[in-house]
């Protein structure tokens, strides 16, 4: 285990560092591996784009995506002249130094990827946002995360020109400068980088200066901001898809996820750039769309949620997916369902994984031929993963408790108390209730916040949706425990029908029925309401706590 003990910082504003947890509430850190060895200089960016460059790689294709609607790419040694062009903005137009925060906004494009890593270049704290937040939460953001600037995508401008405007209820008093990209007459940021033709020499951060804070998503109440290192960020990019994905030069990636969540981040921009692949960037994606772009890339690995997969599979057989080596999911649990209609329509298993903000990316995964059904898979080398009673203490194989995983990548949020909620003894604890078999397999149960006691009975509602999500009607389903005063709690069931099936009470007496059948007949939903689509976050995940709101 690696001490607590830092380099010495490269920042000039040394905010992030006096903000981090004190160090007895930090997880315990490993970087026993040869490849987590990392010099005390290190500069991602350097470690992602200028190092191909150097290498004589620098006509391969980088980013993929489109400028309005005429399909464009970037080679590596594109992307490095972009993002030396951005650098210079940033510290000489914009006069920020080393250790300032900036805040991003936009959407998955090249440039936003070329300004994401031109803050780092530079020696800045990243804070990439997700496109639809609101003034409301790009305040608190701003506010927490003392933000001075910001680079916006030209047409996402209103809800961030809030927290500038002194006569705004969002007002955000710390941000003074926003400095726009994308704009149609061609001024803002794209006009100050052609002044800026000569290279960027990368500041020398540390290995253990901050370079990102990812706000959580999905939560309610203030958001938590994850503070992650420059190691952090390479360490998610030598695991995981060195390990699991076997990432090379040669793989083509597109996906779903905003770059704004961690999800995004490492699988669709800093995985295929560490292994000189490339990336298809898109703003947007529906099913169809997602589908052709992997067909006319020949893309061979993709990131999306579980509905997606789902989605996809009932459309998969008017595209060639041929080149698909890995469809990777998470941002919530896969259901088997879903992974088996996946596999049935097009031959092709689902590499599964669990993520978080917290950890930076995925640690527990399992792909190919080393999936067994059910599980999310075994640890990702580098990475350590037990599960614990309430005192800590581990459980027997098959018996559900906490996850608690630890390695070189975990949780210090930002100046916030419930750094203690996270951490304990050591480990992180993501939050979920898990089971592991004799060989090291994980099972997910549930959150445990969404565990539904009924008469006694524990019932976890992936499960009942799961069984749900096999009858032929349904497209897709959310289940939450609601009060009863009977059994405590009743198991209810937001369904989503197939426009050629009626919602009537012949249907839900069909749907409780088929539950009966598949799963012990005491984990049925006893309330069934039929609604045209499930509330989400912009990362995919069902936001429960809107269902239990819509059962009251």
């Amino acid at each position: 285990m690696a001490s607590h003990t830092l380099l010495p910082s490269s920042h000039t504003d040394t905010f992030v560092r006096t903000q981090l947890p004190p160090f007895a509430q930090w997880p315990e850190f490993n970087f026993d591996r040869p490849e987590l060895t990392y010099p005390e200089c290190l500069n991602v960016t350097s470690d992602l784009v200028d190092v191909h460059i150097a290498q004589g790689y620098g006509a391969r294709p980088a980013l993929h995506g489109y400028n309005g609607t005429v399909p464009m790419s970037w080679s590596y040694a594109e992307l490095q002249q972009h993002v030396d062009r951005i650098a210079h903005v940033l510290t000489q137009d914009m006069a920020l130094v080393a250790g300032n925060r900036l805040l991003l906004r936009g959407g998955n494009t090249p440039m936003m990827a070329a300004c994401f890593l031109a803050g780092l270049k530079a020696g800045l704290v990243m804070v990439p946002t997700m496109p639809l937040l609101r003034a409301a939460e790009l305040s608190q953001v701003i506010r927490k995360a003392n933000i001075t600037a910001a680079l916006c995508m030209s047409h996402l401008a209103e809800e961030l020109n809030h927290c500038i405007d002194p006569a705004h209820p969002h007002h955000a008093p710390t941000l003074k400068q926003v400095l726009h990209f994308g704009l149609a007459d061609g001024t803002g940021l794209e006009a100050l980088m052609h002044s800026h033709t000569h290279p960027f020499q990368a500041h020398p951060t540390s290995r253990d200066d901050a370079c990102l804070i990812a706000f959580t998503s999905g939560t309610t109440g203030s958001p938590k901001g994850t503070v992650h290192f420059h190691r952090d960020v390479m360490a998610m990019c030598d695991l995981f898809p060195r390990y699991i994905l076997h990432m090379t030069p040669n793989d083509v990636v597109c996906g779903t996820p905003p770059i704004a969540f961690t999800f995004g981040l490492g699988g669709l921009l800093t995985f295929p750039l560490r292994y000189g692949a490339s990336t298809v960037l898109l703003e947007k994606h529906t099913p169809e769309t997602l589908l052709n772009t992997i067909a006319s890339y020949r893309a061979t690995q993709c990131f999306t949620a579980p509905t997606f997969y789902r989605q996809m599979a009932l459309l998969a057989d008017d595209f060639d997916l041929s080149s698909l080596r890995h469809p990777v999911s998470a941002g919530e649990a896969l259901p088997d369902a879903t992974r088996q209609l996946w596999k049935e329509k097009t031959g092709i298993e689902i590499t599964d994984g669990i993520g978080g903000t917290e950890m930076i990316h995925i640690y527990i995964s399992s792909a190919g031929k080393q999936v067994r059904s059910g599980s999310i898979g075994q640890v990702v080398p580098g990475y350590t993963a037990r599960i614990v009673d309430d005192n800590m203490q581990p459980v027997p194989p098959g018996t559900p408790g906490r996850l608690a995983v630890r390695g070189p990548t975990g949780c210090r949020y930002l100046d916030d108390a419930r750094q203690s909620n996270y951490v304990n003894e050591g480990w992180n604890l993501p939050g979920d209730t898990f089971s592991m078999d004799e060989d090291g397999y994980f099972y997910y149960v549930a959150r445990n916040d969404d565990m539904i006691i009924s008469a006694g009975y524990n019932i976890a509602g992936p499960e009942v949706e799961s069984a749900l999500l096999k009858h032929p009607a349904v497209v897709e389903c959310g289940v939450v425990g609601v009060p009863d005063a009977e059994r405590g709690q009743v198991v209810m069931a937001f369904v989503v029908l197939k426009p050629e099936y009626s919602a009537d009470a012949e249907m839900v007496e069909n749907l409780q029925n088929f539950v009966k059948q598949s799963i012990a007949p005491f984990k049925y939903p006893r309330r069934i309401q039929f609604i045209p689509a499930l509330p989400r976050t912009e990362t995919g995940k069902v936001q429960r706590f809107r269902l239990r709101q819509l059962a009251t």
